[in-house]
C-alpha cells in the first residue's frame, strides 16, 4: 500500500485522537464530537501503535512517522496518567476519605452498632436459658440446615454437607459476595422509610446471628462455628454496621429536612452517605473472601483461626480510629 491510500485509509482514526487529547487540555468543540461518538480510546490507541509500526517498516515519510509517533507518546502519557490519578484518588478514599466520613458520623455509627449488638448478645444468652427460643427465629428446615453447616464431622465449614459439601471455593466465593452485598444493600436503602427501614434489618440480622450462636453453643458446635466466623466477622459485621448508619443518614434527611425540601436534603444526605456505602461494599467483598478461602477450610487449627480474628478486630478498629488523621485533604 503507498503512503497516500495509507494516509487517507486512516486519516479520521488519528483526526478522532488528536481530538481526544486536545480535549483533555481543553473545552475544545471536538470534546463533544467525541461524547456523541462514544469511541473507544484504548482501541484507536491500539491501532495507531500499530499504524506507525507499519508506517516505519514501509519507511514512509518522516512527516507521516513524526506524527503517529507523536499521537503515540501523548496518548501513553494520557492514557497511563489517567490510571495513576485513578489510583491515587483510590488511595485517598481508603486511607483518608472513608475513615475520616466514619469518624463524623460517629453519633447514628453508635446508635447502629447498638441496635445491632444488643440483639445479637441477648439473643446468644437467651438460647441458652431458653434452647427452644430458636424456634421463634428460625424454621426448623433452616435450623437443619445451620446443624449441618457447622457439624463437627463437616468437611469445609459454613456449608451444609448435603448440598455444598463438595463446593468450590471459587463458587462460594461469589455466593457469599451475593448475599453479604445483599443484606448490606437491604440494611442501607431500608433507611428510605425514614429509617425504619435500616432499624429493622439492623436488629433483625443481629437476632438472627445472635440466635445461631446460641444454638450452635448448645447443641456442641461451639468450636466448629466460632472458628469460622473468627476470620471475616470484623469485616462482615462492621460493614452492615456501617450500612445502617449510611442508610439511617438517609431516613433522618427525610424527617428532619430543615429548611429545605425532602429531595434537597436527600441529596445533601447521599452524598454524605456514598462513602460509607462504597467502603462497606469493599468490607463485605473483603469478608466475602476470608470466608470462602480461609474461614471454611479445616485445615488451620482453630487456635490460629481466633488469632488472625483478634489482630483483624485490632486492625479494624485502629483503621477507623487513627486513618487519615492529621492529613491534609
Amino acid at each position: 500500500m503507498n503512503q497516500d491510500t495509507f494516509v487517507s485509509r486512516h486519516e479520521q482514526t488519528w483526526q478522532q485522537f488528536e481530538a481526544w487529547l486536545e480535549s483533555g487540555s481543553s473545552k475544545h468543540a471536538g470534546q463533544v464530537a467525541i461524547e456523541e461518538m462514544q469511541i473507544d480510546v484504548p482501541h484507536l490507541y491500539r491501532q495507531i501503535c500499530h499504524h506507525l509500526s507499519l508506517a516505519r517498516e514501509r519507511r514512509y515519510s518522516a512527516h507521516v512517522v513524526e506524527r503517529l509517533n507523536d499521537l503515540v507518546l501523548q496518548g501513553h502519557q494520557r492514557l497511563y496518567s489517567a490510571r495513576r490519578v485513578g489510583m491515587h484518588q483510590f488511595n485517598h478514599f481508603l486511607f483518608v476519605g472513608f475513615p475520616r466520613r466514619v469518624r463524623r458520623e460517629w453519633r447514628l455509627l453508635l446508635l447502629s452498632a447498638l441496635l445491632f449488638y444488643v440483639p445479637m448478645v441477648g439473643m446468644f444468652f437467651a438460647a441458652q436459658v431458653k434452647p427452644e427460643i430458636v424456634y421463634s427465629v428460625m424454621s426448623p428446615g433452616q435450623i437443619g440446615q445451620m446443624e449441618s453447616m457447622y457439624a463437627p464431622e463437616a468437611k469445609k465449614l459454613g456449608r451444609d454437607m448435603r448440598e455444598r459439601g463438595s463446593a468450590d471455593d471459587i463458587m462460594m466465593f461469589g455466593f457469599y459476595i451475593r448475599n453479604n452485598i445483599g443484606i448490606g444493600f437491604q440494611t442501607f436503602a431500608g433507611g428510605l422509610l425514614f429509617t425504619l427501614g435500616s432499624i429493622f434489618f439492623l436488629v433483625f440480622n443481629g437476632l438472627h446471628i445472635g440466635t445461631a450462636a446460641g444454638h450452635l453453643t448448645q447443641i456442641g458446635s461451639t468450636t466448629p462455628f466460632f472458628s469460622f466466623v473468627a476470620g471475616h466477622s470484623a469485616l462482615e459485621l462492621t460493614a452492615i454496621v456501617l450500612s445502617g448508619t449510611a442508610g439511617m443518614r438517609l431516613g433522618i434527611a427525610l424527617l428532619k429536612p430543615g429548611r429545605l425540601t425532602r429531595l434537597q436534603a436527600l441529596k445533601i444526605a447521599g452524598r454524605q452517605s456514598v462513602p460509607l456505602v462504597y467502603g462497606a461494599a469493599l468490607m463485605l467483598v473483603g469478608a466475602a473472601f476470608v470466608e470462602a478461602f480461609w474461614s471454611s477450610t479445616k485445615v488451620i487449627e482453630p487456635a490460629v483461626k481466633y488469632t488472625v480474628g483478634i489482630v483483624f478486630w485490632v486492625l479494624v478498629l485502629g483503621y477507623f480510629l487513627f486513618a487519615g488523621v492529621g492529613r491534609e485533604d
